[in-house]
């Protein structure tokens, strides 16, 4: 069905994997008629707006793990690598926990970064020493900024309990990311 997604795009439109799920996602959603016969694997068993925050997290989350690898290559101070190696660690172990339920609930999470977040790991990748540094510090205070106030209405508004329980977990930990990076900031300055 991907190839199919792919397929349908113009030769002028690069395929987005964030966008691709959101469309499997709403396919699945829309024939989760209890009068048609098909198979388990094209029923969700969530909401839409449910599996649309499964998706954006999924691809926040590949992207802090792509660009913590940038930041340990790339990185000019020993603070921004261990920075991202903390990304890599932490986004990897709540990367792992929605996949596992995303499969459960029947979501199509995307298998690769988003267009705006390649093209962020494309613009961070064009930038050495510290320039590299000031750029990643000032991309990750932000992504977090908005990554925590994502999870803050996704705990208030998604209906599915376990995703609601993932969001109020992983919550704590992108709020200590953001005063880790906040404090890496301000020494690379």
């Amino acid at each position: 069905m991907l190839g199919l997604l792919q397929a349908c795009q113009g030769p002028d439109q690069k395929w987005d994997s964030k966008s691709s799920a959101d469309t499997l996602n709403n396919m699945k959603d829309s024939v989760a008629n209890p009068s048609v016969s098909i198979t388990k694997d094209l029923v969700m068993k969530v909401s839409k707006e449910d599996a649309r925050f499964a998706v954006a997290a999924a691809n926040g989350g590949l992207a802090e793990v792509e660009l913590g690898k940038l930041a340990q290559a790339k990185g000019s101070s020993q603070p921004v690598r261990d920075f991202g190696s903390m990304m890599i660690k932490d986004h990897s172990a709540a990367n792992q926990k929605l996949q596992g339920l995303a499969k459960s609930k029947g979501i199509t999470l995307p298998a690769a970064l988003s267009k705006d977040e390649q093209e962020l790991k494309n613009k961070l990748s064009e930038k050495s020493g510290k320039d590299f540094d000031k750029a990643y510090t000032k991309a990750m205070i932000e992504d977090h900024q908005n990554d925590i106030k994502e999870f803050d209405n996704a705990i208030h508004q998604l209906k599915d309990a376990e995703l609601k329980s993932f969001a109020n977990s992983t919550l704590p930990i992108l709020k200590m990311h953001l005063e880790s990076i906040k404090k890496v900031e301000g020494m690379v300055k």
